[in-house]
């Protein structure tokens, strides 16, 4: 891996993915961790030590301090977060709200499967400020078919009880919203309705993670078939079309605000700088835990807690070929009259292994259904612009109020 020509200089992290537990209780067929190329969780510990938890929140509140940041963003993540159990948890979060800077908020959040979300893991939430995402797929048809346990039970009717939880009143403060992994053969709108039916406050809609070596799902090598555009854009007509009334999906926010010249909220398109560090149960320092999809060690460093600062992991290639932006895309993408919204895709989805544009330069394996999604979200926004004449008060609404509803 090799430092893209032009980089600027490293940006500090400001969000820390700290896998607190290396295992999880259900046995996801798309997993990036355990069904990917890489093996190295076979020799993780199941759990994070007390000593590491100490370094980790320790060099968090390092890196804060010597780069003077006014907030940090700490993910409790695995595997599964909650097998790490509840009084872990607390520890942690005590430990590195008490580290770090009296001039440095903390937000911290907890990625779960919800399975083992119940009234003591969210009286640990409310008592430590944790906000909590959820995965869900859609249906139960839909979820099951992937997210089940290892006995091959599903497991959307335990997560959908779980969400029932978060949605009491008392608890929704602490609800992040909903991750969900595209799966173009689903009947969108009736995935998306069933998502929505939870009133989630926000919505992360992912592409699965693959590349050109491993494709994704449906993702042909002929460029006029656009799968997942063909699920995105009649989902993104139903939620642009909803008035308001819809909870946030940051990847169609980024695209709108991207193409009426604004920033992204998300490293998947735009080619914002990567500000991620992801800590391992053992306190080693990797890159972004996705390039586990890509090959195996692709987001190892030989850097640790153990021995290194989070400063060291800011001298690493891999770090500055994610913050490189469009000096670190390849000569078509850099030439392509997209890629200001674009940003090249998911730096994973990039890969592709052997000679002949090997490593991660090449244009997203998702290019097609980019292109088609970007100019169908284009075509639509444009037709919602004010103009001229009419002003920015008539007609139906401008594009800034029907899709800006939650920010």
């Amino acid at each position: 891996m090799t430092v893209p020509e032009g980089s600027r200089p490293p940006l500090p992290f400001r969000e820390f993915l700290v896998k607190v537990h290396s295992r999880c209780n259900l046995a996801c067929r798309y997993c990036y961790v355990y069904e990917s190329a890489d093996r190295g969780w076979r020799a993780q510990p199941l759990g994070m030590a007390p000593e590491t938890a100490r370094l980790t929140w320790s060099r968090i509140a390092e890196h804060a301090r010597r780069h003077d940041l006014d907030s940090v963003r700490v993910i409790l993540h695995g595997g599964e977060p909650l097998l790490a159990g509840t009084e872990f948890l607390a520890r942690f979060v005590r430990g590195l709200r008490a580290a770090l800077p009296a001039t440095t908020r903390a937000e911290v959040a907890l990625q779960t499967n919800g399975t083992l979300l119940d009234e003591t893991v969210l009286r640990l939430c409310h008592a430590e400020d944790i906000r909590i995402g959820v995965s869900l797929d859609g249906p139960p048809a839909v979820h099951d078919r992937y997210r089940r346990d290892p006995a091959g039970r599903g497991s959307h009717a335990r997560v959908a009880a779980a969400l029932e939880l978060l949605a009491r009143p008392g608890h929704r403060p602490l609800w992040a919203g909903l991750l969900t992994t595209v799966d173009p053969s689903t009947d969108p709108l009736a995935t998306y309705e069933h998502l929505v039916s939870y009133d989630p406050p926000a919505l992360t809609l992912i592409l699965p993670l693959g590349n050109w070596t491993v494709r994704p799902p449906g993702r042909v090598p002929d460029p006029t078939r656009t799968p997942y555009a063909d699920w995105l854009v009649p989902v993104f007509d139903r939620w642009y079309g909803s008035g308001g009334q819809a909870p946030r999906v940051t990847f169609f926010e980024s695209v709108i605000d991207l193409l009426l010249g604004g920033d992204s909220g998300t490293e998947t398109v735009g080619g914002a700088p990567s500000r991620l560090a992801v800590i391992d149960t053992d306190g080693a320092l990797t890159l972004s835990d996705h390039l586990k999809t890509t090959y195996d060690g692709a987001d190892r460093t030989g850097l640790t807690v153990h021995r290194a600062p989070l400063d060291a992991l800011l001298g690493h290639p891999g770090v500055a070929a994610r913050q490189a932006g469009r000096a670190g895309l390849c000569a078509s993408c850099r030439a392509c009259p997209l890629v200001a919204v674009c940003g090249g895709g998911h730096y994973p989805h990039r890969y592709r292994a052997g000679s002949g544009g090997a490593g991660h330069d090449n244009p997203s394996v998702y290019c097609p259904d980019l292109a088609r999604f970007i100019g169908h979200v284009a075509r639509t926004v444009t037709a919602d612009l004010p103009t001229a004449d009419t002003g920015p008060t008539s007609g139906g609404g401008t594009a800034g109020r029907r899709a800006g509803h939650a920010r």
